[in-house]
C-alpha cells in the first residue's frame, strides 16, 4: 500500500526538527567564543531556544515533534550505554529481594521466576531496541505508547514510569541508610541519608555526562562482585570453603526445591520483575547517544549475557548455598542486608571480611538505582511536558541539555528519604514500594505491545524492515511473547496479593501487591474524561513511522544496512556469531 500524503509533511516537518540541533551547535560555539568561562557555566543554565509547535497538531503530531527535537545533550558511548542498562536493574531486587523469594518459592522456584521474566526481559529489550535505534526520541518508550497505541494509554503510561522512579529515590536511599546498620547502628540514618542525597543531586546536576561516568563507575563495581561471588559460589559448593565440606545439591532435596508449590512459584515473579527494573534505561537514555545507531544494538544485544551470567548463575549458587528455611531468611526486611542470600552464604561458610564487601557492593548498587530515579524520572516528566501532558515547565531544558525542572522536582520529592530516622519509616516504605512494584511490569508490556504496532503499520504502509538498521531479534513473536507472559505475571500477583501466602486475606496486603493497576486506571480514565476521545487506539493508517528518525534519507539508510550486512557475511563464522551476540 503506498505512503499516505501527510507523509510528505511529516518528513519536511522532521527535517526542520532535526535542523534545531545544527542551529543550537552554531548558538552555542558563538556562545562560547564571546564569554569568559564563568559566563558560559552561567549561561548553561538559561533555557534552551527553540520555535513553538504549531497549535493546530494534533497531541499525537506534538508528541513525534516535540519529543524528536528535545535539545539534549548526545554525549553517552557505548560504554556509558551498556553500563546504564546494567546500574539500573543491579540492585535490591538481586542483592536482598532474592533472599524473600528463596524462603516463598525455594531455589528451584526462584530459579523458574527468574528465567521466564528474563527471557522476556530479553524479547522486551530486542523491541525497545528496535524502536529505539528507529526513533531515539526524548522519552523513548513512554512516548512510543502515545503514537503508536493511545494518547490515553501513554499518559497513563508515563505517569505510571514517572512515580515508580520518583518513589525510588527516597526508597533507595533509606535502604542505602539500612545498610550501613549492619555496620553502625548507633548513628542517626538521617545523617548518612543526607551524605547519599548530596551524592547523587551533585552527579545528576553535572548532567548526563556525570551521570554516565558515575553509572559507570558503579556498575564495574557490581560486575566485579558479582564475577567474584560466582567463582567463590562454585568453591563453597565443591567442598572449598574453610569447613571443607561438600554442599552439592543437598539443600534441593532437604529442605527442598520448591517452599510452596506453584503459588510460592507465582510469588516469585514479581520480585524477579522487580530485580528487573531499570534494564529498559538504555532505551531512555537513546536521545542522549551520540551514534544511538552503533551503540543501541549492542547494548539490547548484550542484555542476554547479563541475564545469563548475573542473574541465573548467580542465583543458582545462592540456591545451592543458602536453604529457603534458614532462619536468617525469615522476618527480615525487604532491605536489610543481613537477609541478603550472598552475604548469609558467605557469613555461613565462615568467612570473615568478605560478608562487609557484599554489603559495600549492596549500599552502591542501592546509590545507583537512586541515581538512575532521578535520570529516569527527570526524562520522563521532560517528556509529558512535551507531549503536553504535564505543566510546560517541567519541559525546561538549559543549554547544557540538562532538563532542570525535572531533575529539581525529583530531588524535592526525594527529600521524603529524611524520614529514615522517624518512627513511621517502615510504613512509608511499603507503600512507597507498593507504588512501584507493578509499574515495570505494565511499562515492559506497553513496550512490546508499542513494537507490534509498528511493525503492523510498517507492513500495512507498504514498507518493509529493510529500512530498519536494526530489527528484534525475536521479531513480532517475542513481542507477543512479552505481551502474553506480564499479562500472567500480572494475574499471578492479583491471586497472591488476594490470597497470601501464610496470611489471611486483606485489602491492605492486596493494595501493598498491586497498588501501580489503579494508579494506571485512575490515569488512563483522567486523560479520557479530559480529552473526551473515546478511541481505544489509533488507527494503523494514521501512525507516524518518520518524524523522530535521525536518517531523513531512507534510500541513503537501505543502501548503508545492505552493504553491511554483506561486509558482515564475507567474514567468518566466529565474527558473524560475535555480531549476532554482541
Amino acid at each position: 500500500m503506498s505512503t499516505p500524503a501527510s507523509s510528505v509533511d511529516k518528513k519536511q516537518t522532521h527535517e526542520e526538527a532535526v535542523n534545531v540541533y545544527e542551529t543550537a551547535d552554531v548558538y552555542n560555539l558563538e556562545e562560547q567564543k564571546s564569554s569568559s568561562k564563568w559566563k558560559d557555566f552561567c549561561d548553561t543554565f538559561k533555557p534552551y531556544p527553540f520555535e513553538e509547535l504549531d497549535p493546530n497538531l494534533s497531541e499525537v503530531e506534538k508528541t513525534a515533534i516535540a519529543t524528536a527535537r528535545a535539545p539534549l545533550n548526545r554525549s553517552l558511548k557505548n560504554r556509558h550505554l551498556q553500563m546504564i542498562a546494567i546500574g539500573g536493574s543491579i540492585g535490591t531486587g538481586l542483592f536482598v529481594g532474592s533472599g524473600s523469594a528463596l524462603r516463598t518459592g525455594g531455589p528451584a522456584g526462584v530459579l523458574i521466576g527468574w528465567l521466564l521474566v528474563g527471557t522476556m526481559m530479553y524479547s522486551t529489550v530486542q523491541a525497545l531496541g528496535e524502536l529505539a535505534v528507529t526513533f531515539p526520541v526524548s522519552g523513548a518508550f513512554v512516548t512510543y505508547n502515545t503514537r503508536f497505541l493511545d494518547p490515553s494509554w501513554g499518559f497513563a503510561m508515563a505517569w505510571n514510569y514517572a512515580l515508580q522512579w520518583l518513589v525510588v529515590l527516597p526508597l533507595e536511599l533509606v535502604a542505602a541508610s539500612i545498610t550501613i546498620n549492619y555496620w553502625n547502628s548507633t548513628i542517626n540514618s538521617d545523617a548518612w541519608v543526607c551524605i547519599f542525597y548530596v551524592v547523587i543531586s551533585s552527579i545528576n546536576l553535572f548532567g548526563i555526562r556525570g551521570y554516565g561516568e558515575a553509572e559507570f563507575l558503579f556498575s564495574i563495581i557490581k560486575v566485579i562482585a558479582i564475577v567474584g561471588y560466582i567463582i567463590l559460589g562454585i568453591v563453597l559448593v565443591c567442598g572449598g570453603g574453610p569447613h571443607h565440606q561438600y554442599i552439592g545439591g543437598t539443600y534441593w532435596q532437604n529442605p527442598g526445591a520448591f517452599a510452596a508449590g506453584f503459588k510460592g512459584v507465582c510469588t516469585v515473579f514479581v520480585t524477579a520483575a522487580f530485580s528487573f527494573a531499570g534494564t529498559e534505561l538504555c532505551g531512555l537514555a537513546a536521545a542522549e547517544t551520540a551514534n544511538p545507531r552503533k551503540t543501541l544494538p549492542s547494548a539490547t544485544k548484550q542484555v542476554f549475557w547479563r541475564i545469563a551470567l548475573f542473574y541465573i548463575i548467580s542465583l543458582t549458587l545462592v540456591g545451592l548455598l543458602v536453604p529457603y528455611n534458614d532462619t536468617s531468611l525469615i522476618g527480615a526486611s525487604s532491605v536489610d542486608a543481613a537477609a541478603s542470600p550472598f552475604v548469609i552464604s558467605i557469613t555461613e561458610a565462615g568467612i570473615s571480611g568478605l560478608p562487609s564487601v557484599i554489603n559495600a557492593v549492596i549500599m552502591v548498587a542501592v546509590l545507583s538505582v537512586g541515581n538512575s530515579a532521578v535520570f529516569g524520572c527527570s526524562r520522563t516528566l521532560l517528556a509529558l511536558a512535551n507531549a503536553g501532558q504535564a505543566p510546560k515547565i517541567f519541559g525546561f531544558v538549559d543549554r547544557a541539555g540538562r532538563p532542570m525542572v525535572g531533575i529539581i522536582a525529583t530531588l524535592i520529592f526525594g527529600l521524603l528519604c529524611f524520614t529514615a530516622g522517624s518512627s513511621f519509616q517502615e510504613t512509608m516504605f511499603d507503600w512507597l514500594l507498593a507504588i512501584s512494584g507493578l509499574s515495570s511490569v505494565f511499562t515492559w508490556g506497553s513496550i512490546c505491545g508499542a513494537h507490534l504496532r509498528f511493525r503492523y503499520a510498517l507492513r500495512y504502509q507498504g514498507r518493509t524492515t529493510d529500512e530498519l538498521s536494526f530489527t528484534s531479534q525475536c521479531g513480532i513473536y517475542g513481542s507477543i511473547y512479552g505481551v502474553l507472559l506480564n499479562f500472567l505475571i500480572l494475574i499471578a500477583q492479583f491471586w497472591v496479593a488476594l490470597y497470601p501466602i501464610g496470611d489471611a486475606p486483606s485489602a491492605n496486603t492486596f493494595f501493598q501487591s498491586y497498588l501501580a493497576f489503579p494508579v494506571i486506571i485512575f490515569f488512563y480514565l483522567i486523560h479520557k474524561i479530559w480529552t473526551r476521545k473515546w478511541q481505544m487506539w489509533i488507527k494503523v493508517q494514521d501512525l507516524d513511522l518518520d518524524t523522530g528518525r535521525r536518517e531523513v534519507d531512507l534510500d541513503l539508510l537501505k543502501q548503508e544496512i545492505a552493504e553491511e550486512k554483506a561486509f558482515i557475511a564475507s567474514k567468518p563464522l566466529y565474527y558473524r556469531l560475535y555480531k549476532f551476540w554482541c
